[in-house]
């Protein structure tokens, strides 16, 4: 028998409903270009690629790597999640591949790092941007062969696995400047889902708000509470710099502040009502690939092979991206 979430899933695939990003693990919006972006990672769900997710903090750069795991063959297996940027240097080999008794003072027994803690299923690495440079070298091996080998062991370990990695920088300029491994990135950007940011998508919020305060009053006990139209008004205006995130705390903050079941814009005192900051067009793809190539020409003095070879690319497909984009 269906689960009611499985359910809810193919009634709205039916009736081509949009999906939505609350918090309740579904994606709710009326923006065309997250909905595409959204129904992209469902496609990319069917298959093995590996994704990377990219957008600003409180984006939902996991949840969507939640849903393509939920969504793919290997659904019923490991969910294996690390975030890059909260771990530590000297552990990061360990964390990742495990480490053999001994290997290190400390090293009591055996321990297997997440990519054996995945094997079957899914691993999502937040903030891939932040590994160092040589554990950046180890996971590409990793991926390419398919295979990891545990700190201290000496034989490999064959792991199957999905990649989901995610970050908030812009890796196609760290990977032209150096900052990121070139090789890296490209084994990483088989499928890019690049998340608005909530000022961009300002109509979201009126859908958010409501299913948002809904949710923290059943989580907080508090009787039913709704959004008076100045108060809807005012999260509409703000340009929420820590996008959803940011949106669901103001508005567990005003449920709990508010003694009556309407909330008005006095409970929304971080707002002010302040006018949202003007949006900044966010940079197509083809812009971005144009200042990733003036980056690596120049960091290479204009020599064309080094650039392409810092690119990860050939130096035919680079001198036809040199016409497409008018750089002499």
């Amino acid at each position: 028998m269906e689960s009611p979430a499985a359910l809810r899933r193919r009634i709205r695939d039916l009736l081509g409903e949009p999906a939505v990003a609350d918090g309740s693990g579904e994606f709710l919006t009326g923006d065309p270009r997250l909905a595409e972006l959204v129904a992209m990672a469902d496609r990319a769900a069917a298959t093995d690629a590996t994704v990377l997710v990219t957008g600003e903090s409180g984006t939902g750069k996991e949840l969507l790597a939640r849903r393509i795991h939920a969504r793919s063959r290997r659904a019923d297996r490991p969910w294996v999640a690390l975030n890059c940027a909260a771990l530590p240097e000297s552990l990061a080999e360990s964390e990742l591949f495990g480490h053999e008794k001994g290997a290190f003072t400390g090293a009591l027994a055996r321990h297997r790092g997440r990519f054996e803690q995945a094997d079957g299923g899914t691993l999502f690495l937040d903030e891939i941007g932040d590994l160092s440079p040589a554990i950046q070298a180890k996971l590409l091996r990793a991926l390419e062969e398919r295979k990891i080998q545990r700190l201290g062991g000496t034989e490999p370990v064959a792991v199957d696995l999905r990649l989901v990695a995610a970050t908030h920088r812009d890796l196609a300029m760290a990977a032209a400047t150096g900052e990121f491994r070139s090789d890296l990135y490209y084994r990483l950007n088989v499928v890019a889902l690049a998340i608005p940011p909530l000022r961009e998508r300002p109509g979201d919020i009126a859908l958010l708000a409501p299913r948002l305060l809904s949710e923290a009053t059943e989580r907080l006990g508090l009787p039913a509470r709704r959004l008076a139209p100045e108060a809807l008004a005012a999260l509409t205006r703000h340009s929420w710099p820590g996008n959803v995130r940011e949106l669901r705390n103001a508005v567990e903050r005003a449920a709990i502040a508010a003694s009556g079941e309407t909330i008005e814009p006095r409970h929304l005192p971080e707002l002010g009502g302040a006018p949202s900051r003007p949006a900044v067009a966010p940079l197509s793809l083809e812009q971005r690939e144009r200042q990733a190539i003036l980056a690596a020409l120049e960091r290479t003095g204009g020599h064309r092979e080094q650039a392409a070879e810092l690119l990860g690319i050939s130096v035919r497909t680079l001198y036809n991206r040199l016409r497409t984009y008018g750089i002499r």
